[in-house]
């Protein structure tokens, strides 16, 4: 069904639901840092309509909503362990952009699907939530969604074109037609983007015997001395999952903690650090490639869906290095070709 509603007429709705739906959106954050006011567009609950920023990128991805930047998993005091819990029960609406709807289903299989055993933690913020799709019709200047395959979104309750003092909106999930009772009904489809400014060639890796030459690329050695290892591209990923998982004592000679997982990157220095001292990859380089490998290659390899990058190009912006992760896989893919031409050459010779 299709309705026309006012922003009166939403607001009242947010009202009503206030008490058994938390409403999430991408909403103006402000913040001073060293003593100048700054502003970001990050996930929060909104309470009214004009909350919502529908016009611009968010800075930061919806995910942390289900999947906290800290999330405490249990507390322990001498002997006894006590699961957390989830302390506000309400239901979870998600205003999201449909590249970001597809980072979720990424994350879905990271922490849903990926082993026997589903993670809780997630899995019991996950289940409470539905998304209410963004309509995005023009592109922003870094976004890649289209050669991602992920600018248009299916999996959606609901979708909102923002319009003219009010919304229009498209309703898919039954339990949420009773809230639209008393609004116009219109006829309306949600559009999607078709073409951005940015166009990247994502790297066609035929079989995993091109790894290989793909790790001893000379290509890689651009970012041993260009990226510094901040771990920013990562933290504003709607598709990054690695965390890591902390015992936090309450004081010295305490014996009551609480074991906590805290987002993390595979792009920090520390990362792959081991005890001993030992690091799996011990320069920014190798961090760009295992990077880069995971997000077109390595995810699709092992889930045979479609790549884990869904081209928001939040990183692009996010890097104090100016280094455009949209140029990094359009590199990575001139590169698998040469190595093709250089096979498919060698092969000519060795049949003559």
């Amino acid at each position: 069904m299709g309705y026309y509603v006012t922003t009166e007429q939403l607001d009242e709705i947010f009202a009503g639901l206030r008490g058994s739906t938390k409403i999430c959106a991408p909403k103006e954050i402000v913040r001073r840092v060293r003593g100048k006011r700054q502003t970001e567009v990050r996930y929060g609950e909104v309470k009214k309509t004009s909350e919502i920023v529908y016009d611009r990128k968010s800075d930061f991805e919806p995910k942390e909503i289900i999947y906290p930047v800290m999330q405490t998993l249990l507390y322990f005091a001498v002997t006894d362990v006590i699961e957390s819990e989830v302390k506000d029960d309400r239901d979870i609406l998600i205003f999201a952009r449909p590249c970001d709807i597809n980072a979720i289903r990424r994350l879905d299989q990271i922490f849903l699907k990926n082993g026997g055993q589903p993670d809780s933690y997630y899995a019991r913020l996950r289940e409470k939530a539905k998304f209410i799709l963004l309509e995005c019709r023009e592109s922003f200047e870094t976004c890649f969604c289209v050669s991602m395959n992920s600018n248009v979104a299916t999996d959606y309750a609901a979708a909102f074109r923002f319009h003219d003092g009010g919304a229009y909106v498209e309703v898919k999930d039954e339990t949420l037609e009773p809230l639209f009772a008393g609004a116009k009904a219109a006829d309306f489809t949600p559009e999607f983007v078709s073409e951005n400014l940015r166009t990247v060639q994502v790297p066609d890796i035929p079989d995993r015997s091109y790894l290989k030459d793909i790790i001893e690329l000379e290509y890689w050695e651009q970012f041993k001395e260009r990226c510094i290892l901040c771990g920013g591209c990562n933290t504003v990923c709607p598709t990054c999952t690695c965390f890591d998982t902390n015992d936090i004592i309450y004081n010295e000679t305490s014996l009551e903690g609480e074991r906590r997982r805290t987002w993390s990157s595979c792009m920090l220095s520390t990362y792959t650090v081991m005890a001993g001292g030992h690091g799996v990859r011990d320069n920014a380089g190798a961090n760009t490639r295992f990077k880069t490998l995971h997000k077109v290659y390595d995810y699709k390899l092992r889930f045979g869906e479609e790549n884990m990058c869904v081209g928001c190009g939040r990183c692009d912006t996010r890097c104090p290095q100016e280094i455009k992760f949209s140029e990094t896989i359009g590199g990575l893919a001139k590169e698998v070709e040469r190595l093709k031409q250089e096979r498919a050459q060698g092969d000519g010779e060795s049949a003559e």
